[in-house]
């Protein structure tokens, strides 16, 4: 029997048919020793267009093969990821015996001026631990990708097993400067090595 609520159907043979809050789960993207994480609208049941102003990957347990960091860029033609970026990144961090790392600082060497790739994983301190038990998790929020008027800011923030070894509390925020709709996100470990991880994609309503 259906439960009905002011003409919507809520609930009807066991499964809900209508989202009840206002953060709607839309695809589950896990990979192992793969060469990139790929959320592209259209592609095996992903909405990234003006479905939703605001979008949220949160990403769970993402390491590289050889210990790089993580990087991400745009596309919007769904083959090029290449979208110049714009971007600002801090980053604190404390090693675990207390004394090589202790510190906040802005990171310079990780920072975009118009370019093309944009690391959002430890930022600094040259790479994740390159151990079976260290990774990277956190969540990204991009607006309005789908706008052809601004351009698409995000808004990161990442703690991950670093090098040294320690936590890296990292924060990146930016803009991808392209008045064209934003149709998809890339992951890819630089230097070309595989990475493995999940990344969920969550559509946020304006109302």
């Amino acid at each position: 029997m259906a439960f009905i609520s002011n003409g919507t159907t809520i609930l009807d043979a066991g499964a809900f048919s209508t989202s009840l809050g206002a953060m709607t789960f839309i695809k589950n993207v896990t990979v192992s020793n793969a060469s990139t994480a790929t959320i592209l609208h259209g592609s095996s049941s992903v909405v990234f267009d003006s479905t939703y102003p605001v979008y949220v990957i949160k990403y769970i347990n993402v390491m590289s093969s050889a210990g790089q960091n993580i990087a991400m860029n745009f596309t919007t033609n769904g083959s090029d990821y290449n979208v110049n970026i714009t971007a600002t990144p801090f980053v604190a961090e404390h090693s675990e015996d207390d004394s090589s790392v202790a510190r906040l600082m802005y990171s310079t060497g990780y920072d975009q001026a118009e370019g093309t790739d944009q690391v959002v994983f430890n930022i600094n301190k040259g790479g994740l631990q390159n151990d079976s038990d260290a990774s990277a998790s956190g969540e990204i929020y991009i607006y309005n990708p789908s706008s052809t008027t601004f351009m698409k800011h995000f808004v990161s923030r990442a703690n991950s097993m670093s090098e040294y070894p320690g936590s890296t509390d990292n924060y990146v925020a930016g803009y991808a400067n392209t008045t064209s709709a934003v149709t998809g996100v890339r992951f890819h470990a630089v230097s070309g090595n595989t990475i493995s991880g999940t990344f969920l994609l969550y559509g946020i309503k304006d109302s």
